[in-house]
């Protein structure tokens, strides 16, 4: 049923809305409805989720010989290079989130990161008795992550972000 355009006037008074015969159009889809607090709610989604990749990240690069140990010991090759690797990654995704620039690749770059650090560090079907529930818990924790991260990928970074003010610069 479509939305009675009077009620979208009154409801909405927005200049971002088109009234096109019996549909109505709201041009900025991704933030025309954004309220005060779904975007300061964005914006605290984002700097959670880039916390603790920015830490992992700052202790990878700062314990370059504990994290090459790590790696090693769960079968990773080249781990000397990929300890590098991953903490800049780390730390470069959690930046975009933080700062909201390019928000939708660096939430994409960090899932995909994910994928394997989640199977390879937290496989729980490999461990048994006491060891099995804390890395199930890292796993569901990761997936978790995973999830805050698709949905960045999805919805962008909303309005507290560079990517919003870049988008508003080049009037879209």
């Amino acid at each position: 049923m479509p939305l009675n355009p009077g009620i979208a006037e009154r409801r909405f008074e927005r200049q971002d809305i088109v009234d096109e015969g019996d549909e109505v159009f709201i041009e900025d889809e991704a933030t025309a409805l954004d309220t005060p607090w779904q975007t300061t709610m964005a914006l605290i989604g984002r700097l959670l989720l880039a916390a603790i990749f920015m830490m992992s990240g700052i202790a990878k690069l700062t314990d370059i010989a504990g994290t090459v140990t790590h790696m090693t010991a769960a079968g990773i090759p080249y781990a000397d290079t990929l300890a590098v690797v991953a903490g800049v990654a780390e730390i470069l995704g959690a930046a975009s989130l933080i700062l909201g620039l390019l928000t939708r690749l660096g939430a994409f770059g960090l899932f995909l990161y994910m994928i394997p650090t989640t199977v390879l560090f937290h496989g729980f079907w490999n461990f048994e008795g006491a060891e099995r529930l804390p890395q199930m818990v890292n796993f569901m924790k990761n997936l978790a992550i995973m999830g805050g991260l698709a949905t960045l990928v999805g919805v962008g970074a909303r309005r507290f972000s560079i990517d919003h003010r870049i988008r508003v610069a080049r009037g879209r």
